[in-house]
């Protein structure tokens, strides 16, 4: 069989298929498909028989599809019953008809069927997982099998849409995490998602599938994520963690969002998670806490690039490089003079064009829009609209540099506010 001949079939009408030995005796009944995980997966390790012995396992390379619709087992085809230990995914039990998602299309989506592709591998036909059929053909194939013939039933659901997800952008959830780590399922693919459609994920699951998504997450991953999500979710995500794991979240967030994060929760389980954080972090966070949420400094960022007000383009640059913070918020840098006070904004356009040695604060905006840190945060995202700001510098009463208003900060407290 070369690929022009390849042939696919569908596992809602390969399911009970007869299963007969070379000489045409029947042995069993298709009840489901094994998958292999990890490396290999999506190829069919083998199929599950009902026989009149119990269920058993036959490798997939023993099997072969005939021009009558069966399955015949080759010569010295050995049948076993299951163990229990296989590290096999079972595509009709833990697959068909669950959620699952699909990481191109950024969405969770219910499993309808799913599409397999014979193909030859090493002389001998293979079987794979081609698609995840989350569409009304699908839908249709589930619904009227047992109603007419299984040809009749594959030539009339292909009057119907299709809607298929290729199955390497499928993404499998497990709720136990024993079984997800025999299975060897990880959410790798996820951490390349932006953290707001991966918050949109999680808010889609139920809760025992958005915990178990959630747990497997890299730190840094987690926090982007958690960022976006509401704060009622954040509390929910963070219920089942114990303290070290989510000071370890929080210690790659924002510290405005962690500060604000932590203000949600109980004083008991926030002081629990400060004392495992580092002293550095931890600092940072315990600062922005005794500030009203609705302040300026309440919604603020304490990341920003700050350099001394006689520093150099070169050496200006030099501190945006070696910024720890997220460089995706930074649009303009802060001169600063003795005791930290506000004496510059240069926006980062006119850095990048002017020569190295250049003195900063000759880039220097004309007139420094600044906020109290005390300010209400109405009369912030008054400035932003005012001015057209990107950020906003927060000082204090002595004019001293705190932190930094970013755009999407101001975004996020007035879609609050709807």
């Amino acid at each position: 069989m070369n690929d022009k001949q390849t042939k696919h079939a569908s596992l809602t009408l390969l399911l009970g298929t007869l299963i007969t030995d070379p000489k045409g005796r029947v042995q069993g009944r298709l009840k489901d498909v094994a998958v292999a995980t990890g490396p290999a997966a999506g190829n069919v390790a083998g199929l599950l028989l009902k026989t009149r012995e119990g269920t058993r396992l036959v490798a997939v390379k023993d099997v072969l599809p005939t021009p009558v619709g069966t399955l015949e087992l080759r010569e010295g085809a050995l049948l076993q019953p299951l163990r229990g230990d296989e590290n096999l995914l079972l595509l009709q039990q833990d697959v068909l008809d669950r959620q699952i998602i699909d990481v191109h299309g950024r969405k969770v989506v219910r499993v309808n069927d799913i599409d397999l592709q014979w193909f030859l591998q090493g002389g001998r036909e293979g079987l794979r997982v081609a698609e995840v059929a989350v569409g009304l053909r699908g839908a249709v194939r589930r619904l009227l099998k047992g109603t007419m013939p299984r040809d009749t039933l594959a030539k009339f659901a292909m009057h119907f849409r299709a809607n298929v997800i290729p199955w390497e952008f499928v993404d499998l959830i497990e709720v136990d995490p024993a079984r997800r780590l025999k299975l060897k399922i990880e959410h790798a693919r996820l951490s390349h998602m932006h953290p707001s459609d991966l918050a949109d994920i999680l808010e889609d699951l139920p809760p025992p599938e958005r915990e178990a998504v959630f747990v497997s997450l890299d730190e840094d991953v987690a926090a982007e994520a958690l960022e976006e999500v509401e704060p009622r979710l954040q509390k929910s995500l963070l219920e089942s963690l114990d303290s070290g794991r989510v000071a370890d979240i929080v210690e790659e967030m924002d510290p405005g969002a962690a500060a604000d994060l932590l203000a949600e929760l109980s004083d008991e389980r926030s002081e629990a998670i400060l004392e495992e954080m580092q002293p550095e972090e931890r600092q940072e966070v315990e600062d922005l806490l005794e500030f009203r949420e609705n302040s300026a400094a309440g919604r603020m960022t304490t990341n920003c690039v700050q350099v001394a007000s006689g520093a150099t383009v070169r050496e200006a640059i030099r501190a945006l490089r070696e910024f720890d913070g997220d460089p995706e918020g930074v649009t303009e840098i802060y001169l600063t003079g003795k005791d930290d006070v506000l004496e510059g904004v240069v926006p980062l356009s006119r850095l990048i064009l002017a020569l190295p040695e250049t003195r900063a604060a000759v880039l220097s905006e004309p007139r420094i829009i600044s906020s109290p840190a005390e300010a209400h945060q109405d009369e912030v995202a008054e400035l932003f609209d005012k001015y057209n700001l990107h950020a906003l510098p927060v000082v204090d009463k002595a004019n001293r540099l705190v932190g930094v208003v970013q755009a999407d900060h101001v975004i996020a407290f007035l879609r609050a506010k709807q």
